[in-house]
């Protein structure tokens, strides 16, 4: 059937996925459909029509759909996992195993301690034997803050070199990550600081008010601590959601952490509930897989420890079995669940970036003329289409 809207000599639009003819002279100029090519330089052949925008790597280069940054995101580990998973696992296990060596041997040292002290000075080993225990776990949390700084910067350099297609060894990864772990680790020790001192004056403010004694007290401390921690949970999430791109921004473009966050609440901007969407979505997804693993392998552990030893003759080699059992199964848990946060963070960056300044164009760019053995400058230190970056 002809459609009457159309003129009798109008070119017909090609379907979905095929080139438009080339006009017949007298009509008019032929179907172009979306504006995306697969050069991002402008096609000079006036019958080239739709092409999909290139996937030279992880993802095509363009404004990160939802469920491709969430697909995305897994697809870190698969593509690289000698690299990615690797690095997880290699951080996540020396942070446990640290803590537990450290954290196990003060405790059992500490314990010692108390039970062999005189009854007249059993106070006061026991204040200090708790202080030396307290200031034991400074290494673990300093190391912790060190590696999760250095998987973070390993799996941005990692997200942002597989858009481009290049894949990297576990050595090249490390290397161009630390370059960048001492302002990222400033970063991640400014982020739990803040949580801390929150956490902190709720607190305080719930003792001092419950210390009063009187109902009123009692009631006013209680909710304090409910809605103090209501409000603490949003301003955290909020302010998580708005710095969310300055792991990148440290790493990618090199920024100090102070310019770093003035350029992430600025990227943000506009986009800050699907980022926190996106985030919140990661995460759950992560929780949830990680108890489908480990919640099992806790409960059948238990139930043959009661068969096995049902009285409990063997209960300290069991509770040594226990732990071991446990950092067997929670180690690679833990190294997937932050490589996949970690690399979610990542995507969220490059979304943004193309979306709201032209990224993807210039990564295309990058990729032509390195495909043509062309010397082009990192693609993610460019001018911004936006009228540049604050100051470093």
């Amino acid at each position: 059937m002809t459609d009457p809207w159309q003129a009798p000599d109008a070119p017909v639009p090609p379907r979905y996925g095929e080139f438009a003819a080339p006009a017949a002279p007298g009509q008019g100029a032929p179907y172009q459909g979306r504006p995306y090519q697969s050069s991002p330089y402008p096609s000079s052949d006036p019958g080239q029509g739709w092409a999909p925008p290139p996937k030279p790597g992880l993802i095509p280069l363009r404004p990160i759909g939802f469920g491709t940054l969430l697909g995305a995101s897994f697809q870190v580990l698969r593509r690289n996992p000698k690299a990615t998973f690797g690095s997880g696992l290699i951080v996540q296990a020396a942070l446990m195993l640290v803590t537990v060596v450290i954290v196990g041997l003060v405790t059992f040292w500490a314990i010692d301690r108390i039970d062999s002290a005189p009854l007249d000075q059993k106070d006061a080993v026991t204040a200090g034997s708790v202080l030396i225990g307290a200031l034991s776990l400074i290494v673990p949390v300093a190391l912790s803050l060190i590696g999760s700084a250095l998987l973070q910067a390993v799996i941005v350099v990692e997200v942002a070199r597989a858009t481009l297609g290049e894949k990297l060894r576990l050595g090249a990864l490390w290397r161009r990550a630390a370059t960048r772990l001492w302002p990222l680790t400033l970063w991640t020790l400014l982020l739990t600081l803040a949580l801390l001192i929150g956490v902190a004056v709720i607190a305080g403010i719930v003792v001092l008010l419950v210390s009063v004694g009187d109902v009123a007290g009692i009631v006013a401390g209680v909710l304090v601590g409910v809605f103090g921690g209501l409000l603490l949970a949003a301003a955290s999430a909020f302010i998580y959601t708005k710095t969310s791109a300055v792991p990148s921004l440290i790493v990618l473009e090199k920024f100090s952490v102070r310019a770093s966050v003035v350029r992430s609440w600025s990227l943000t901007r506009g986009y800050f509930w699907r980022t926190l969407g996106v985030l919140l979505l990661v995460g759950l997804i992560v929780q949830v897989i990680s108890q489908i693993v480990t919640t099992p392998v806790s409960l059948l552990f238990g139930v043959g420890t009661v068969l096995v030893d049902p009285t409990g003759a063997f209960a300290e080699q069991s509770s040594i079995l226990s732990v071991i059992v446990s950092l067997i199964i929670a180690i690679p848990v833990a190294a997937v669940a932050a490589v996949v946060q970690s690399a979610a963070v990542a995507l969220i960056y490059l979304d943004l970036r193309m979306r709201k300044e032209g990224l993807d164009l210039e990564l295309a760019r990058y990729v032509e003329s390195a495909m043509q053995g062309g010397d082009v400058p990192d693609p993610y230190l460019a001018p911004a289409a936006s009228g540049g970056y604050p100051a470093a």
